[in-house]
């Protein structure tokens, strides 16, 4: 069943490594804000985003650790890694932020079957 009024955002870069990180999760909130439904996947180097543990980017860029901390209060509870993505990053799941649900790698094609809107960065 594809959930119409739900957007699922799909973060593939690091924080820092260009602004694709930041423009996903812009858009997330900005959807949020005006009612929609968001659920975030994170996958490859999308995952380093929701360390718990992270530094502040290179000079002029903004630490998005803080982002990924307020996307509660605007409903943005659907925070998606693949199991597989952890395992390749050697990341445990208690390393990442709260709220992170892991998901069988196996499960992803029919994660992108069930959104009419998906949205990749």
């Amino acid at each position: 069943m594809t959930r119409e009024n739900e957007r699922l955002v799909v973060i593939r870069h690091a924080p820092y490594s260009s602004n694709q990180l930041r423009e996903g999760l812009d858009v997330a909130l900005v959807t949020a804000a005006f009612g929609g439904s968001v659920s975030l996947l994170f996958l490859g180097q999308g995952v380093l985003a929701l360390l718990k543990e992270q530094t502040v980017g290179a000079p002029g860029q903004k630490a998005t650790l803080p982002t990924i901390d307020m996307l509660e209060m605007y409903d943005i509870e659907n925070l998606l890694v693949p199991a597989e993505t952890l395992q390749a990053f050697n990341i445990t799941s208690d390393q990442l932020v709260e709220g992170v649900t892991v998901i069988p790698t196996s499960e992803l094609p029919s994660l992108f079957q069930r959104y009419a809107s998906v949205l990749n960065f």
